[in-house]
């Protein structure tokens, strides 16, 4: 059974904000120096947020200690909104809760990119703060892809505590639609010992009690590399009963054809050993299979499955047809 790190189920705003801070305690409970790189992708571009160490450190008023250890202050307000219904009088409000720090950000946190018009109007505000009280609030607004890319940056595959944490907030932005981009989204799954049928019969099962978030791509990996990607048709829940297929369809149609392809994989897994013909599985059947080779260049097979932004992969913002997305994997390597 996995094992979540992040409350599921609700919608409400306040919900999404707690997870979000909860990531980032835990980011700074595993590794300050992290979260502080992570904090600089926030903070402005001069900020310096380090530990300051200082020889006689006189102070006004005060003895001189031997030395000094300091750092400056900072403080980040938050509004979340999941459908950018940010106003003007509300984010104004939120200036208040600032004092005498260093660094003051107003931070808008959304699924999407805030809009152009209101960010322009949001800016000429704080302005006009910043002027009259000779302040100096800035506004940051980040989605919450963002901030699971920007934590993502500062971690490596070292750090399998906190990256088990971040792609299990990952997955829980996805399925609650905080980060909707399942059309550029590819899964990969283990697919030593079935690799071959997978490719012959375009389909893969999973066990039914595995969950798993949008995704449009099915990856399958093999000894140190994706192998295959295949483009998804249909996803179904079927368990044969009778010599006959109960089928529960998760998305998209169940043709008579793909029923036949059930079959053949049930009378493979047979021959290794599964339980196809006695239990649930879960189905994913694609337009093909196209061949690869984007290759993991670290130790070890994946921990479960992994999900990868194909737009950021291939560095595009759309995506080309599936015959050439597995041509370019094959530059490409993870980690």
């Amino acid at each position: 059974m996995k094992i979540h790190y992040f409350q599921r189920y609700h919608s409400k705003e306040n919900v999404h904000t707690s997870n979000a801070m909860l990531l980032l305690s835990r980011l700074y409970q595993y590794s300050p120096s992290k979260f502080f790189d992570f904090l600089g992708n926030i903070l402005p571009d001069n900020a310096d947020i380090q530990l300051e160490f200082n020889i006689q450190d006189k102070v006004s008023g005060g003895t001189v200690p031997d030395a000094t250890i300091g750092q400056a202050s900072f403080k980040i307000a938050i509004e979340t909104k999941l459908d950018g219904n940010f106003t003007l009088n509300q984010l104004c409000g939120h200036i208040g809760t600032f004092k005498n720090e260093n660094y003051k950000v107003l931070m808008t946190l959304d699924p999407n990119p805030m809009h152009a018009k209101f960010t322009i109007q949001l800016n000429q505000m704080l302005a006009k703060h910043n002027n009259t009280a000779n302040d100096h609030v800035i506004h940051r607004h980040m989605t919450f892809d963002e901030i699971v890319s920007q934590i993502a940056d500062v971690i490596d595959d070292r750090d399998r505590d906190i990256q088990d944490v971040v792609n299990d907030y990952r997955e829980y932005c996805y399925s609650s639609g905080l980060i909707p981009n399942d059309w550029k989204r590819m899964r990969v799954q283990l697919a030593s010992t079935t690799l071959a049928v997978n490719k012959t019969l375009n389909l893969y099962y999973d066990n039914v009690a595995r969950g798993f978030s949008g995704h449009k791509y099915l990856g399958l990996y093999s000894e140190k590399s994706v192998r295959a990607i295949g483009k998804i048709l249909a996803i179904a829940v079927i368990v044969p009963i009778d010599g006959s297929l109960s089928i529960e369809g998760e998305y998209g149609a169940i043709t008579e054809e793909m029923k036949a392809r059930v079959w053949k994989a049930i009378d493979d897994g047979k021959n290794k050993g599964y339980t196809l013909h006695t239990s649930k599985h879960r189905y994913f059947f694609v337009e093909e299979f196209i061949d690869t080779d984007f290759k993991k260049i670290t130790k070890g097979a994946p921990m479960g499955t992994r999900m990868f932004d194909l737009c950021e992969v291939l560095d595009e913002d759309t995506l080309p047809n599936t015959v050439t997305i597995a041509e370019e994997l094959r530059s490409k390597q993870w980690h």
